[in-house]
């Protein structure tokens, strides 16, 4: 088989492409919801920050001030993620919470 197909439904739910001549799965589930996934990122990033060391502290203290903004400017949300999700990755398994947040809100924003 060749060429690219897509299945699923028109409501959000999951998506199936297939394409090329393999077969591959991509699930995308529904729509995510902006303030819920946000809620979930700063719960996440405020129990990170009890777990890591000053200078980690201080590059989330400062993605904070972005991330609780009403409505900060892309660039600096964009940068402010970025932040966070490195510290959650320099410090291994307690960071996966944090990184999987950021993965959703961005999913949310469409970026």
């Amino acid at each position: 088989m060749s060429g690219t197909y897509h299945y699923g439904d028109s409501y959000g739910g999951d998506r199936v492409e297939v394409s090329g001549s393999g077969i591959g799965k991509i699930v995308q589930h529904g729509p995510v919801d902006q303030q819920a996934a946000f809620r979930d990122l700063l719960e996440a990033v405020q129990a990170l920050r009890a777990q890591v060391s000053d200078p980690d502290r201080q590059v989330i203290d400062e993605s904070l001030a972005t991330l609780q903004a009403p409505r900060p400017e892309p660039a600096k949300l964009r940068r402010a993620l970025g932040a966070v999700s490195g510290v959650a990755l320099m410090v291994g398994q307690v960071g996966a919470p944090v990184a999987e947040a950021v993965r959703k809100v961005m999913t949310a924003l469409g970026v």
